[in-house]
């Protein structure tokens, strides 16, 4: 079958690398893949760059799919144009969710995309239940994968006094330059950085690990004793899950995602979203208690070997897609915002050549690491509005 798949950006995320894990697959069973990106600004990243037909999304005018799937909100608005048998959605996270409520009319585009009756399949439970609950719905979750050959145990089991932190440190909702900050006051561990953020150092880190090929990440996290992860948005968030296949535990705030295999003072400790005296306490807790850490290191293991890999989650994934019902599409819902952008100094002085470059420098050495540390909750985001 010719199967298309619509995504937003082809640089090294934990969405985009979702997706790639499950188009590289249908290739190696016979279908004819190809991927449409919108952006694509990256390094060969992934072992699918040099196994899939990659095309600009503008591409797709003459050609006709068995099966297209959208990947991201802005891809369903090229899903209606694009010619294919089935039209599928793929949602990795409620991406409203991602977006300040001040912006009213972006939120309202992107919640659009869920009243079309499109047939979806997602990551997590509480995907599935958002949907059905608030647009009505039916969705199928299909669990991501592992790489377990990659990721596993270390050989050596042993203390390691070291802290692994996650994630761009340009995002908000990630919160990762307030959780190095918290880090660095609660832990005595050596603290290291993995980041998609192209940056060489950070403050408070010993070590930033940028930009790290997928099979090289597994002997990262085995050097570590524990990730801190405390985002404010997820779908369903894979470095917890990563660590534990490599040995380790985590502590993460009760954010969306971390009921499919986190369990408090089990596997990981979880605590109330914000509540950084709580943080300081779980920290203080595995550093100072040896058999803690090693039960939740312990039982961490459990739950890693009975996740599927990816042969499994893929081989789902390709049965969710074939058996997809063919609906009655409603693309008269999508919304598309027709007011005027309002004039601000921003809007202006990114038509400036190269200014977004120097405003992004400028966020990755200057503001992420010299002021947001200092903004508790910044990136939090309340119950999505009412649209």
């Amino acid at each position: 079958m010719k199967i298309a798949f619509l995504l937003g950006d082809a640089a090294i995320s934990g969405g985009t690398y979702v997706i790639l894990q499950h188009a590289l697959y249908l290739k190696r069973i016979g279908h004819d893949v190809t991927i449409f990106f919108i952006y694509f600004n990256c390094k060969k990243w992934h072992e699918a760059f040099n196994n899939i037909t990659f095309k600009y999304i503008y591409d797709y005018k003459n050609e006709h799919f068995d099966i297209a799937i959208a990947t991201w909100w802005k891809t369903v608005f090229f899903l209606e144009k694009i010619k294919a048998t089935q039209k599928l959605y793929f949602v990795q996270s409620i991406e409203s969710f991602f977006i300040n409520n001040s912006q009213f009319e972006l939120k309202k585009e992107i919640n659009s995309t869920y009243k079309i009756n499109l047939p979806i399949i997602t990551e997590s439970s509480w995907i599935k239940n958002y949907l059905k609950k608030k647009y009505n719905s039916d969705a199928t979750v299909v669990k991501n994968g592992i790489r377990k050959d990659y990721l596993f145990p270390p050989a050596n089991g042993g203390l390691k006094r070291r802290v692994l932190i996650e994630g761009p440190v340009d995002v908000d909702f990630k919160n990762v330059p307030r959780t190095i900050a918290l880090c660095k006051k609660y832990s005595s561990f050596e603290i290291w950085l993995l980041t998609s953020s192209p940056i060489k150092s950070f403050p408070g880190v010993s070590k930033v690990f940028s930009n790290i090929p997928a099979h090289q990440v597994g002997d990262i996290y085995r050097e570590c004793d524990y990730i801190v992860k405390l985002s404010y948005v997820e779908g369903m968030f894979a470095p917890p899950l990563e660590m534990f296949h490599c040995g380790g535990t985590a502590i993460v705030y009760n954010v969306t995602g971390h009921e499919e295999y986190m369990f408090n003072n089990f596997n990981s400790i979880i605590i109330k979203e914000s509540d950084e005296k709580a943080l300081g306490n779980a920290i203080q807790s595995l550093e100072k208690d040896p058999k803690l850490l090693s039960k939740l290191k312990y039982n961490a293991i459990i739950t890693a070997s009975l996740w599927p890999d990816w042969s499994i989650s893929s081989k789902n994934f390709s049965d969710a897609i074939l058996a997809a019902s063919t609906k009655q599409l409603h693309w008269e819902n999508l919304y598309t915002s027709t007011k005027t952008s309002r004039f601000t100094l921003m809007s202006f002085l990114s038509k400036i050549p190269f200014f977004l470059t120097f405003y992004r420098k400028f966020c990755l050495n200057v503001m992420c690491p010299y002021l947001y540390p200092f903004l508790p909750n910044r990136g939090k985001r309340k119950k999505d509005i009412e649209l």
